[in-house]
């Protein structure tokens, strides 16, 4: 099947309610092209630069997703354009966030990303160090920052009770802190295991090789 059908089929099957960034990492300009010619505009990069490059050459009206770690002196070089970062896991990349922020005199809009799979790859705060961030001073100064959520990255497993599990702890999660947050987005659920993610609570989904095929590289 091409980019296209994919890409309909997948919108077709979610509910309207359901962001669906296309994570396009690793894959050329021409292939975001073609799902940018099918409608899409919400793309998902994990290298800081590779989505600049990228972003220099493709229509203005993308909006460009930060979906992987983030190394703090990489910011400067996404802070004029990035729609939203997902992958905030720590204070020092917050600070730095917000600085970057405000040199470019924009809002930064980020979600913090909750450490929820059982694998040691994987990057992410404790609730315990996001519930400490959301409360201190600092955080609710900072001006150039934009908190719309939560994002995690589960374990990469076929154990749907595994996964269940992580989903359902995010999501319970989320709904304690939205009693004193504004938060809206609810970031979960990749190629193999989105719909179990929307089951789930999920409200923005990241989708890669079910559009694109399987990664180059």
């Amino acid at each position: 099947m091409s980019i296209t059908e994919n890409l309909q089929q997948i919108t077709s099957s979610i509910p309207a309610t359901i962001t669906l960034v296309a994570v396009s990492k690793t894959k050329p300009v021409s292939d975001i092209q073609k799902a940018y010619n099918a409608g899409h505009r919400v793309f998902g990069e994990n290298k800081v630069q590779e989505m600049e490059a990228k972003w220099k050459e493709l229509p203005e009206d993308i909006q460009w997703h930060m979906i992987g770690h983030v190394q703090r002196n990489k910011v400067k070089y996404m802070a004029p354009f990035v729609s939203l970062i997902h992958s905030v896991d720590s204070p020092r990349l917050l600070k730095e966030i917000n600085k970057q922020g405000k040199k470019n005199n924009r809002l930064i809009d980020c979600l913090l990303q909750l450490r929820i799979a059982e694998e040691d790859t994987k990057f992410g705060m404790t609730e315990a160090a996001i519930t400490a961030l959301l409360a201190s001073e600092e955080t609710k100064n900072f001006q150039h920052v934009n908190i719309k959520g939560l994002m995690g990255m589960a374990t990469f497993t076929e154990d749907t009770s595994q996964l269940t599990r992580e989903f359902q702890k995010l999501k319970s999660f989320y709904d304690s802190l939205k009693q004193t947050q504004q938060f809206s987005v609810l970031s979960m659920g990749m190629s193999g295991d989105y719909q179990l993610a929307i089951q789930n609570g999920s409200n923005m989904i990241r989708v890669g090789s079910a559009i694109f095929g399987e990664r180059n590289y």
